[in-house]
């Protein structure tokens, strides 16, 4: 992959189905996608799309390859909804905030459906419209605004997004530069909004200029056309509008969402390339692919950009700069830092002995009940050690449940490590621990709760104080060699 393509990558925001994670995600991720937009569809296993549940199963796992992946939704409360879609939204829509008319009410709901947003893991809503919606027979807006009135619709827009952006979740001003009096669905058909440019002024502009003054991250264009002010493209493939207008005039500093190929849907890649093409050159940052097609989409989208900067077609310094918005966005949206705990956890742990492994091993995790406050919390070695290529098999087990000749029986012939759990504390399990270390004296113990366990060997110990994933993690790092055992002894 050249440098190049990944520039490209990092200004694409393809779309993938919530509750999953395809393996190309991930691949794109290290090619450098910035994120993705989840949509509702089929369920995957026992994960139902269109619930919280699904968009939280794929933020999980997009952010194990990319910790500050931008993850996106349309969360706009009402009748679009991503986390409630299965059930009904718990929030009443911009019509309804609009009718109430208290922006404090309107700047709690997007609270806390900002904070129902960042329990989900995502860091990006594709929200709010701030679209004046003064054409009652507009299909595609209605109750999605917040009104007819552009005060009203601007002030409550204001509230909306500094509401949503103060709890670390990146809002987006959408659908730029207003699709409220139009009278087709942009989805379907192009739309046009043929009025006069001092009605454009003073009906579809003041609320984008209020969102923007209140600092609002991102901006999504639509895919509407406006003769009074460029009779030949659409607003998203406008660069009178969407770099003369919102960047020039208006002084918009964020990301400019893109939606030229995500409202046509698939198209040959000729099509595709000639659309994200004139995107880029218009003035958009991050060009939103939509659902379909994923993987081939992006490549050929890619390829095409890629095509365009080599022949000169497309300024690579349009790019570089779209490039950097978008990792200014992602800085700001980025998740809190875990580093901090696996790096305590790391510093925590202890070992005494030969404790790293010659090869994979047999991991005997003993598991206990869990006191009134722990509970069942479960813990694991053998998923840290697995990705760091060590696990031959794992024995699952309880004090009660296991057969210590058959554990012996089961690793013979690999390293043995037992993992275990305040065992000091239970006579059977400290029977069991002294039984099978009396057949393998070469086991490695784990102690993952109190340090006291490693008083039932006199072999290579590691104690980690705390059963957290983290604190696995460190001691799955000392078995596999990763960090010396000596600097971490007492």
């Amino acid at each position: 992959m050249s440098e190049l393509d990944r520039l490209v990558n990092t200004c694409l925001l393809p779309g993938v189905t919530a509750g999953t994670a395809p393996d190309w995600a991930h691949t794109g991720l290290d090619a450098g996608l910035p994120g993705f937009v989840l949509f509702p569809g089929a369920p995957d296993g026992d994960v139902g799309a269109g619930s919280a549940d699904a968009v939280l199963h794929s933020a999980r796992a997009l952010r194990a390859t990319a910790p500050d992946a931008l993850i996106g939704v349309d969360e706009e409360g009402g009748d679009v909804t991503r986390l409630e879609s299965d059930h009904g939204s718990s929030y009443p829509g911009n019509l309804a905030l609009g009718v109430a008319d208290d922006l404090g009410s309107t700047a709690r709901v997007a609270a806390a459906l900002a904070a129902d947003l960042r329990a989900a893991g995502v860091n990006l809503s594709l929200a709010p419209s701030v679209d004046v919606n003064s054409d009652p027979d507009n299909p595609v807006i209605g109750v999605r605004s917040f009104g007819p009135d552009p005060r009203l619709v601007g002030a409550h827009s204001a509230a909306f997004i500094g509401a949503v952006q103060a709890a670390g979740v990146a809002a987006c001003a959408k659908h730029f530069p207003g699709h409220g009096a139009t009278v087709v669905d942009s989805h379907h058909a192009l739309a046009v909004v043929d009025c006069d440019l001092d009605t454009f002024r003073s009906r579809e502009l003041p609320p984008f200029v209020s969102a923007i003054e209140a600092g609002v991250r991102s901006v999504m264009a639509a895919n509407v056309l406006f003769p009074a002010l460029d009779a030949e493209h659409p607003a998203n493939l406008s660069r009178a509008l969407l770099h003369g207008l919102l960047r020039e005039e208006l002084g918009f500093e964020g990301v400019v969402i893109g939606t030229a190929i995500a409202i046509a849907g698939p198209l040959p890649a000729a099509e595709l390339g000639r659309a994200a093409v004139d995107s880029f050159r218009a003035g958009a940052d991050l060009l939103l692919l939509g659902p379909a097609e994923g993987e081939r989409v992006w490549h050929d989208v890619r390829d095409a950009v890629v095509a365009a900067v080599r022949t000169g077609e497309l300024d690579v310094e349009l790019l570089e700069a779209a490039a950097q918005r978008v990792a200014d966005l992602r800085r700001w949206a980025a998740p809190a830092d875990r580093s901090a705990g696996l790096e305590a956890a790391r510093r925590a742990v202890r070992a005494e002995g030969a404790v790293a492994l010659p090869g994979p091993a047999t991991v005997v995790e003993l598991v206990a009940a869990g006191n009134a406050v722990a509970g069942d919390a479960h813990w694991e070695l053998a998923a840290p050690l697995a990705e760091l290529g060590l696990l031959a098999r794992t024995i699952r087990t309880t004090a009660a449940e296991a057969s210590p000749k058959a554990i012996l029986a089961a690793a013979d012939g690999t390293p043995l490590v037992l993992a275990v759990r305040d065992a000091h504390r239970a006579e059977e399990a400290a029977a069991l621990v002294a039984e099978l270390l009396a057949g393998r004296p070469d086991a490695v113990l784990i102690a993952v709760g109190m340090p006291d366990d490693t008083a039932l060997t006199t072999g290579a110990t590691i104690r980690t104080y705390g059963a957290g994933a983290v604190n696995t993690r460190a001691a799955a790092e000392l078995l596999a060699g990763r960090r010396s055992a000596e600097t971490v002894r007492d």
